[in-house]
């Protein structure tokens, strides 16, 4: 696939490494779980309390309707673990701003500084593998098909880049599929 991007007239410079990889990539670590699980109650409880016809109201509601009405342990498998978790939490506090505060700092040390370093317009990666690094950081990407599997099955190419590259990854994703055309209409199989 480098060939074909290289072929089209960009320039890529390989095995470029983001400092604080493991740390960024550690959701505990980086303090991403923390902020997500706080960000979640208030969210869900946001939504739920918006539904006009809905006797589940909160998060609360919904920890509740799970004991009542299910097998405790397939809920387990679906996230009551997460709920319970979640629910534990108040709101953004102390916890949460200090791992806004490390997600912020491994953004600025990692990505984005390797962007500015090399001059990229954006980082060429195979599948979502670069989703942790994005997601602590708020960046946009775009994934493609780039090849299938034996099975038929699409495996990606991800193209990502700063807050505002928008413009840049969508010409640059498009360029790739018109010069691959590797993408198939999607068909329903058996």
């Amino acid at each position: 696939m480098t060939a074909v991007i290289w072929n089209e007239g960009a320039i890529l410079i390989d095995n470029l490494e983001i400092s604080g990889i493991d740390t960024i990539s550690n959701a505990t670590a980086s303090g991403e779980a923390a902020v997500a699980i706080a960000e979640f109650k208030i969210a869900i409880n946001a939504y739920l309390k918006s539904l006009v016809a809905s006797s589940v109201r909160s998060l609360t509601d919904i920890i509740a309707f799970n004991n009542k009405f299910s097998d405790l342990e397939k809920i387990k498998n679906l996230g009551q673990d997460i709920f319970l978790a979640a629910e534990g939490t108040n709101g953004i506090g102390d916890l949460e701003k200090a791992a806004i505060a490390n997600m912020a700092r491994l953004t600025r040390e990692g990505y984005e500084k390797m962007m500015a370093e090399n001059r990229l317009d954006a980082v060429v990666t195979p599948r979502a593998d670069i989703s942790p690094v994005l997601a602590i950081g708020g960046f946009p990407a775009i994934s493609v098909p780039a090849a299938y599997d034996n099975k038929g099955v699409p495996v990606g190419i991800c193209f990502s880049g700063l807050k505002g590259s928008e413009p840049t990854l969508i010409e640059i994703s498009y360029g790739f599929e018109q010069a691959t055309n590797v993408r198939k209409i999607p068909t329903f199989l058996p």
